[in-house]
């Protein structure tokens, strides 16, 4: 076999390890529920703000420090931790996606996503004749 043979071999040997890991470690979304199940593993969990319980932010205290009750698309609600400052428009949010890792305590985020409503509604929009 000629030299430039058995590189090729090794490059596309090493390519095809670099896809089986990134595809391993890659996040995905799940509940809350599968979050539970694989607690070492980072998930996008989607799902509804719960404005009847608790939403606690004070900068002066801890500023990287944001914790609210959300429910996901199951109905399954837990705690969630955001190690970082509270969004801006948080509370006007439609739907939130979490990005984190399930503990004890509730769910650690370490990033937050938020659909706010859109600023365009039907009522405001008027045709033009």
């Amino acid at each position: 076999m000629k030299k430039s043979h058995i590189i090729i071999l090794i490059v596309i040997a090493v390519s095809i390890g670099i896809v089986f890991i990134s595809l391993n470690s890659s996040e995905t979304y799940a509940s809350f529920t599968e979050s539970d199940k694989n607690r070492d593993k980072v998930y996008h969990v989607v799902g509804k703000l719960n404005r009847e319980k608790e939403i606690l932010y004070d900068p002066q205290s801890d500023a990287n420090l944001f914790t609210f009750y959300l429910t996901d698309k199951e109905g399954v609600e837990r705690k969630v931790f955001l190690h970082e400052a509270k969004p801006q428009d948080f509370d006007k949010s439609e739907q939130i996606v979490v990005i984190g890792k399930m503990q004890d305590d509730g769910f650690h985020a370490k990033d937050i996503l938020t659909k706010c409503p859109s600023k365009y509604s039907d009522a405001q929009t008027t045709e033009v004749k």
